[in-house]
């Protein structure tokens, strides 16, 4: 991939994911948890295809990105395993969300993981902006 759509490609992939995160913000505090949690996931998910656009890679399914961060990045030390378990809830609670009738997502949970995915996109950019520093 040419050097100058990956940055491109990054450059899009990090403001989808600071998009979702201001509307986990602006979900949370319209009382659409269900919104929220969906936002949130996708917050994380869009941070992790950044990381996949660094380095020319994809894949068509999001178990595919889980593992390929879990087992490059986490795995390796380059995250913090804390991001693991992030990405693990994240994904249950909009799956919850999606999935199972009647089940409505704690407040205090999202807001939490809010806290720790902007933790997470904060690391991520930090990644590919060594990358293009060097």
């Amino acid at each position: 991939m040419p050097d100058e759509y990956k940055n491109d490609l990054i450059s899009y992939r990090l403001d989808r994911a600071r998009e979702c995160i201001k509307d986990t913000e602006s979900d949370i505090l319209a009382g659409s948890l269900h919104s929220a949690a969906n936002r949130l996931y996708y917050a994380v998910f869009n941070a992790m295809r950044v990381l996949l656009a660094k380095d020319g890679v994809d894949f068509s399914k999001h178990s595919g990105v889980i593992a390929y961060i879990r087992s490059q990045y986490i795995k390796k030390g380059i995250l913090d395993i804390k991001y693991s378990e992030l990405i693990r809830n994240t994904e249950s609670i909009r799956n919850d969300c999606d999935y199972k009738d009647f089940y409505m997502p704690e407040k205090e949970e999202l807001v939490k993981n809010l806290e720790i995915v902007k933790g997470f996109l904060a690391c991520v950019t930090e990644i590919v902006s060594r990358e293009t520093m060097e």
